[in-house]
């Protein structure tokens, strides 16, 4: 599933909360609400 990081914040490992929203393209209706939690480095 493809969601859509506006900010591109996300990174490999983070887990996130997303939300549906309106088409954003082909394959995008989802975006990144919040990240929820950050891997320890």
């Amino acid at each position: 599933m493809k969601a859509h990081d506006e900010k591109n914040e996300c990174r490999v490992g983070d887990v996130v909360q997303i939300i549906e929203c309106r088409p954003l393209s082909a394959q995008k209706r989802w975006a990144v609400a919040k990240i929820v939690e950050r891997p320890a480095v």
